[in-house]
């Protein structure tokens, strides 16, 4: 078989060598248009005057649009029409798209740009969680909350009982290919439109709703994107919608990408939080009761936050068993740029919060932090049993339930933990580090070992279903086609490894086209981590029907039953007769067999009520653990990843090597949110960290001296693709152990416990250390 096999990226040759054609790549016809956007100087405010006139003086400017230049419909949300492609009489957030430029190249497009003359009657904006709670302002009329058990009335008979608030900030998601659109007019009328995105469907839905035509009007292509991680799931809109309308008044071509400036200027971010927590706990460290509060900066618009919130509360218990549990969500509605999905899409949020709990909760109790997350693992689920007894016996016993009410059946942490424990020598490791914080009063160390339970399906349900159209040619070539997209994470490769297993041939003899809506209708985004196990049995649907298809032919043809007919090594036996796969496809061909066929999926199994917060939104948990080791300066705050090993659930991977490459690059982006990437707006709401040089993503120097990554043995309980499990997400929660170490690092100062903010940079350092230092 060709699945569960390392195989190279399929793109890796074109990647290395700069042939990997993007969207600014494509050849474009003379002529070709190039826009820019005219944006916002003011974070809130009325619009008093626009003076676009030395913007249409400028060189080469073509057009200059403005809100009433827009033929249908102004807007470029995701969701609830919220977000208008050119702002209408007011503006929200500073950097918020006003006017839009059409010039002959885009550094003229993007100098015009800057000369709008653009008079304000500005507002004081709302900037801080304080500030939105004061005024109310916000997303759903008031918190979401869910609850399961009794944890109010717990608290009263808890033995010990801690507070804390924890800040997350948010996050860039400096893909290395910016945002970018090109879209060329077609005939009667319709338009093509190359977007890198990872929704080509909503692209074309926003498009054929801007230009008043039906779907079928617009069709989209993506052939890969240099990165995405959740940026290009809605923020592409923009753009393509900008480029189909001038495309279509103008009759010629037209391309958009932003620098990086205007990138991080314009697009959302991953939503910061504020998780304040009250906890009642035994002497074990067992969680008896426990309320959480989030509040989320949402931005200005509603773009993905109530899905992106409903995620942080879904993942607020990770590994852990809480019986009473009380969860409170505030989607704040702020004058930033309005935040949008990201690798993890609120899981990492939520998560964060939980382990922050189980250390704090340690350092109360005086105890390996790590003997506090295995006392409220989840039981492991080849021993689960129902609980016996009373309602007032069971009480405090395993449930095994989450929550949101799903039935935890596949857990494995334990088995995990224990040998992540002794492959990375944690206890060993663990006083060696405490015998050197003794005798070093500067530098100090600190471990931290994490777990991770992360739940795989979309939350909206119907997006859970993935299409594919395979055609097998003549000559056993095989083209193949379907709703996911290639951002760098290797989906086609594995994809091809799926149509090969099922004929029996080589990948070579595969080829994966573009994403394109014309081909495959009605795709949901790659996200979710869902792209292998939605896309890849969609793929495998089309190939097994056309493989029955050719069996038929030949056992017909050989008098055999056509269940017997083998598809192996490049071959197919049909009773004593062997013929190449070529052969046999060019056999069914002259026989008038159809080669061409679809495939379609939908997960089985789920149901939801996000309202009540109750049922099964996820059809499996993907499961993994992390030992982080670093090292602090107390003088400056300065610190360094020294060690991580990582061990982690892929089910039965379809690919052990690009699985490891998604587990180290996971895990480097989330020790880079909770460590260096800082995102910092002033009090007018001006974004400070617009470039690489305020903005500090994870070098290659700042990845760990020693970084071991291995694959948990697991084969998926559950009828995935192969028994293989996602990994796209569930690694960035990995780096959470990180900023547990820091802060173990830092308790070595004092024993006061940290209660250090993300990101965990040296100046967070440096004055949590003091504070500890100072016993406060």
């Amino acid at each position: 078989m060709s699945v569960h096999k390392s195989l190279a990226h399929d793109s890796g040759p074109l990647h290395v060598t700069g042939q990997a054609r993007y969207v600014d790549d494509i050849p474009t016809p003379t002529g070709t248009l190039h826009l820019a956007f005219g944006v916002s100087s003011v974070a809130s405010a009325r619009i008093q005057s626009v003076d676009l006139s030395a913007v249409q003086a400028a060189e080469g400017v073509v057009a200059v649009l403005t809100a009433e230049d827009l033929p249908f419909a102004n807007d470029v949300s995701p969701s609830i029409h919220d977000e208008p492609l050119l702002a209408t009489g007011e503006v929200h957030y500073l950097g918020q798209p006003i006017f839009l430029v059409v010039a002959t190249s885009h550094l003229a497009a993007r100098k015009a740009a800057r000369l709008g003359q653009i008079s304000y009657e500005t507002r004081e904006p709302i900037l801080t969680v304080e500030a939105a709670m004061t005024a109310n302002s916000r997303f759903e009329d008031g918190p979401r909350i869910w609850q399961s058990g009794d944890a109010l009335g717990e608290f009263s008979s808890c033995p010990n009982r801690i507070t804390g608030q924890l800040d997350v900030g948010g996050q860039e998601h400096f893909y290395l290919e910016g945002q970018a659109s090109l879209a060329m007019p077609q005939e009667n009328g319709d338009v093509l439109v190359h977007a890198s995105t990872q929704h080509p469907t909503e692209i074309q839905h926003k498009v054929a709703e801007a230009l008043g035509l039906p779907m079928h009007g617009v069709r989209v292509e993506t052939r890969r994107m240099g990165g995405g991680f959740g940026g290009k799931e809605s923020q592409g809109n923009a753009l393509a919608v900008a480029c189909a309308v001038v495309a279509i008044q103008t009759g010629k071509p037209c391309k958009m990408r932003y620098d990086r400036d205007d990138d991080m200027m314009i697009t959302g971010k991953r939503h910061d939080i504020r998780v304040s927590y009250d906890v009642g706990f035994d002497d074990t460290g067992r969680v008896r009761a426990i309320e959480f509060k989030h509040y989320m900066r949402c931005g200005w618009a509603q773009d993905l936050s109530l899905p992106v919130a409903d995620r942080a509360m879904l993942h607020a218990d990770n590994a852990y068993d809480l019986p009473n549990i009380r969860i409170e969500s505030h989607r704040l509605k702020t004058n930033h740029q309005s935040a949008t999905a990201f690798r993890g899409f609120g899981g990492p949020q939520g998560m964060i919060g939980i382990e922050r709990v189980m250390d704090h909760i340690a350092h109360k109790l005086g105890m390996d932090p790590l003997a506090v997350r295995r006392a409220n693992y989840y039981d492991e689920a080849d021993s689960l049993s129902e609980p016996t007894g009373s309602a007032a016996e069971t009480s405090h016993q395993k449930l095994n339930k989450t929550p949101y009410g799903m039935k935890v059946t596949d857990f494995v942490l334990g088995r995990l933990t224990q040998e992540l424990e002794a492959s990375s020598d944690y206890h060993a490791r663990r006083a060696a580090i405490a015998d050197w914080n003794d005798s070093n009063p500067v530098l100090k160390r600190g471990i931290s070992l994490t777990p991770v339970k992360f739940g795989i399906s979309f939350t909206l349900t119907h997006l859970n279903q993935a299409g594919a159209l395979v055609h097998v040619y003549q000559d056993g070539s095989v083209m193949l086609n379907h709703g996911g997209t290639e951002m760098g994470q290797g989906l086609f490769q594995k994809v091809a490894q799926v149509a090969a297993s099922v004929f029996g041939i080589g990948v070579d003899q595969i080829k994966i086209t573009a994403t394109d809506t014309a081909k495959v209708p009605n795709t949901s985004a790659t996200a979710a981590s869902s792209g292998a196990d939605l896309n890849g049995m969609a793929v495998r649907v089309a190939c097994e029907k056309l493989r029955a298809r050719i069996a038929t032919h030949l056992a017909e043809k050989h008098s055999c039953e056509a269940s017997a007919v083998e598809f192996s090594d490049g071959n197919v036996i049909a009773g004593s007769h062997r013929v190449s796969f070529a052969e046999a496809a060019s056999a069914a061909y002259q026989a008038r067999v159809s080669l061409s066929a679809t495939g379609f999926y939908k997960t089985p199994d789920l149901q939801w009520d996000r309202i009540a917060g109750k049922g099964r939104p996820f059809y499996y948990f993907a499961y993994g653990g992390s030992v982080t080791e670093v090292v602090i300066d107390t003088l400056t705050g300065e610190n360094r990843i020294l060690r991580a090993d990582i061990l982690h659930d892929a089910g039965k991977s379809l690919n052990p090597v690009l699985d490891i490459g998604q587990i180290e690059g996971g895990y480097v982006q989330g020790a880079g949110w909770v460590t260096t990437e800082e995102l910092v707006w002033d009090d007018t709401g001006n974004l400070r960290t617009h470039a690489p040089s305020t903005y500090k993503i994870p070098a290659c120097s700042d990845r760990p001296d020693v970084f071991k990554v291995a694959l948990f043995e697991n084969e998926n309980r559950e009828n995935t693709i192969h028994r293989s499990k996602a990994v796209g997400e569930p690694p960035f929660m990995l780096g959470i152990s990180a900023l547990m170490a820091i802060s173990d690092a830092i308790s070595a100062c004092g024993d006061v416990y940290p209660s250090i903010d993300g990101p965990a940079t040296p100046e967070r350092v440096l004055a949590a250390v003091n504070r500890v230092r100072n016993g406060v």
